[in-house]
């Protein structure tokens, strides 16, 4: 389970961008996961939840907003949703395609309580 180091990786990142004394002010941190990252939202949220009690950051809540699978035609130019695994070009058919969404997993903000 991958998620578990990705939890504690997020954890990491989040220290080192936030000023120590705001550590127990952190109310969110607000993730993007891509539908083609690899990674299991609910498994990253199972894991956050269980490991949060152990850092600076018991009171935090993951939130995360999933990014769809997305292709770009460069024969019709068109930008379309796809089912994963899948790099036709739903309007025309062609086969030159270029990802634009779907693999990214970043940390997008960290809300802080004043």
């Amino acid at each position: 389970m991958h998620e578990l180091s990705i939890a504690q990786n997020i954890i990491e990142i989040v220290k080192e961008n936030v000023n120590e004394e705001d550590y127990g002010n952190v109310k969110s941190i607000i993730l993007e996961i891509g539908e083609l990252s690899g990674i299991v939202a609910d498994s990253l949220q199972f894991c956050f939840d269980a490991i949060k009690s152990e850092t600076p950051f018991q009171n935090a809540e993951m939130k995360i907003n999933n990014i769809p699978f997305k292709l770009f035609c460069n024969i019709c130019k068109s930008v379309t949703t796809n089912t994963i695994g899948t790099c036709l070009c739903t309007k025309c058919g062609g086969t030159d395609t270029n990802i634009v969404s779907g693999t990214e997993m970043r940390i997008t903000e960290v809300e802080i309580n004043s």
